[in-house]
């Protein structure tokens, strides 16, 4: 938490469910500064998350993830952070985030439309999501972890990064 300062809004989700994209909204609704947690592995590495994974593996780049997270927090430059869609998923995470006195909203879109945007011509390849089974297994596997967000925000195609930006905005009482 920033001295004093509003808490930090921590924005989780599945892949391609907008975090980014809301997160840089609530940002500019808010008047903050904002940072995306997958930019400051790549910063912090040298690499991008997912060249991470393919070279190092999976475990390797959750280790780069949490360190990335930590700084991030720890130096309070941004007080809106887009997370990584396993990041919230991995109990240590939620703790760091708890103990900085963050305030976790899980953007909550649906399997269909998150696979959608991953398949996207142009979108980034997401070695986590080779194939729609898997993506499946994943979406379903991190479910549980996202329940345990502080807020849970509904989000449909039909939905506006700044619509949901607003209502993240309102439901944290900013």
């Amino acid at each position: 938490m920033t001295d004093g300062g509003p808490p930090i809004i921590a924005i989780a989700g599945f892949m391609a469910a907008g975090k980014t994209t809301v997160a840089r909204a609530l940002a500019r609704r808010l008047g903050r500064a904002w940072a995306d947690l997958d930019e400051a592995v790549t910063k912090r590495e040298g690499r991008t998350p997912a060249r991470l994974i393919e070279e190092d593996g999976e475990a390797a780049f959750r280790d780069a993830e949490t360190r990335a997270l930590s700084d991030l927090l720890e130096r309070g430059e941004a007080s809106v952070i887009a997370l990584g869609g396993g990041t919230f998923a991995l109990a240590r995470n939620r703790v760091l985030l708890a103990a900085h006195g963050c305030v976790s909203v899980w953007l909550d879109a649906p399997f269909d439309l998150c696979w959608r945007r991953i398949t996207e011509a142009g979108a980034a390849p997401r070695p986590l999501a080779r194939d729609r089974a898997a993506a499946r297994r994943l979406y379903d596997e991190r479910l549980a972890s996202y329940r345990l967000a502080s807020l849970r925000v509904r989000v449909s195609a039909a939905s506006s990064p700044e619509a949901t930006a607003a209502e993240v905005a309102g439901a944290v009482g900013a």
